[in-house]
């Protein structure tokens, strides 16, 4: 039952906005002829017209992702900004095979998201206005006659009933268990005019996916040539030092104790300082923390050990792929970093949770934003790492503030 509710708050509402949302919608051809117009007229709609599909864009990305809502499924915006000149403009609008969909969607949306939109708001008022209606004559018996529908005059107790209750009834059964349905159809059709086919999926994915996988094994070589680089550079050295003193010791443990004793000391303060450097290279590897305390004692020593006064909201997210802890791990801790570092924030927000199959990991500061990923705010390792996983880095940060970071690790639920 629940579900069914579910379903029904979720869908109504949206079916009742059909109706607006088609009359807006029939203003795009409007729009689009106009600036068609000014191109013969005077050159000004070279101008317009992209913008105009632009904003087109800008519309069914959000019909696109109320209809992935309605069906339960994800479904990535389309959205791209106009880049370059103006030939640039037509070339990257022209050139995209959305931009036709988003030209498709427009008759099939007014055609039939007008009449479900209307259809929605008709039995959503005769519902309110029987309820009314009927309550009405139960608070106020002697009040004048209302007329509930055309021909139907509420005077009395009972007409109130008799007329009231089944139009209550019949619009209420249409509401649960038709309007979800309609919803659905809806949104499937809108994604199958909007979304792309699952062939362009596909060859979208693998585009995706290659470029993900050249950045990741281009960020792990690196990795390896960092790490190769503190052994040889740090430890070996140390340990070479170390070998050296006691060389030393051996050579002059009998003749003078004294040195040995001292070059003792110096070899036991230089393992004692290599054990320490190799901790730090494991711990960036696979930090020890989330062996020992998992990702939830992990997240609290990353906020709790935050320069920045910090709030964690944690929810629970049981066992995790290791490396999806790793990734979400690392990510939050160069998160904090940025926000220590670069920010100037004053307070610093955390949230940790899991939404269906996707861990998600958000980090608000109060900040002076305008975060620039060119210029080695460290958002660029962040993606990488959190594409490695085919996971998705979200970056909101307007000159002014507030930063919003948010990345999307997939753990296989």
């Amino acid at each position: 039952m629940s579900a069914v509710w579910g379903g029904v708050r979720r869908t109504v509402p949206t079916m009742v906005l059909m109706a607006p949302s088609s009359v807006v919608t029939a203003l795009f051809p409007l729009a689009l002829l106009v600036a068609a117009l000014a191109i013969v007229a005077g050159g000004v709609g070279l101008v317009f017209l992209p913008m105009v599909l632009v904003v087109l864009r800008l519309w069914t990305d959000t019909h696109r992702v109320l209809a992935g809502h309605l069906l339960g499924r994800p479904v990535r915006r389309r959205f791209q900004p106009l880049r370059g000149g103006v030939f640039s403009w037509w070339r990257g609008v022209f050139g995209d095979p959305t931009t036709w969909r988003d030209l498709a969607w427009l008759p099939v949306h007014v055609v039939i998201g007008l009449p479900l939109g209307l259809l929605t708001a008709l039995l959503l008022g005769l519902l309110l206005a029987s309820l009314g209606g009927t309550l009405f004559w139960w608070a106020l018996p002697d009040s004048d006659p209302v007329q509930l529908l055309p021909g139907v005059t509420i005077a009395d107790w009972g007409t109130a009933v008799l007329s009231g209750v089944p139009v209550l009834m019949v619009s209420g059964v249409l509401l649960i268990f038709v309007v979800p349905g309609l919803a659905r159809w809806w949104a499937a059709l809108t994604l199958a005019v909007l979304d792309r086919s699952d062939a362009e999926q596909l060859e979208e994915r693998v585009e995706v996916l290659t470029e993900s996988r050249a950045g990741a094994l281009a960020a792990h070589g690196a990795e390896l040539r960092r790490i190769e680089r503190d052994l040889h550079d740090g430890i070996q050295a140390r340990l070479v030092s170390i070998a050296l003193r006691l060389g030393i010791v051996r050579q002059t443990m009998t003749t003078e104790p004294d040195v040995a004793s001292t070059l003792l000391a110096e070899a036991s303060e230089g393992v004692e300082a290599a054990m320490t450097e190799l901790r730090t290279i494991v711990r960036a590897i696979y930090p020890p923390i989330l062996a020992d305390r998992g990702l939830a004692g992990a997240v609290r020593s990353l906020v709790a050990d935050c320069p920045v006064p910090a709030h964690l909201d944690l929810d629970e997210t049981g066992e995790l792929p290791a490396a999806v802890e790793t990734a979400a791990y690392f990510a939050l801790a160069e998160a904090l970093t940025n926000v220590a570092k670069h920010s100037g924030a004053k307070s610093v927000d955390v949230r940790v949770r899991t939404a269906g199959e996707w861990l998600v990991v958000e980090v608000t500061d109060d900040g002076r934003g305008g975060i620039d990923e060119a210029g080695g705010s460290g958002v660029v390792g962040i993606r990488r790492r959190v594409a490695a996983l085919d996971g998705v880095v979200k970056v909101e940060s307007p000159a002014g503030g507030p930063s919003r970071i948010v990345v999307e690790l997939p753990c296989g639920r």
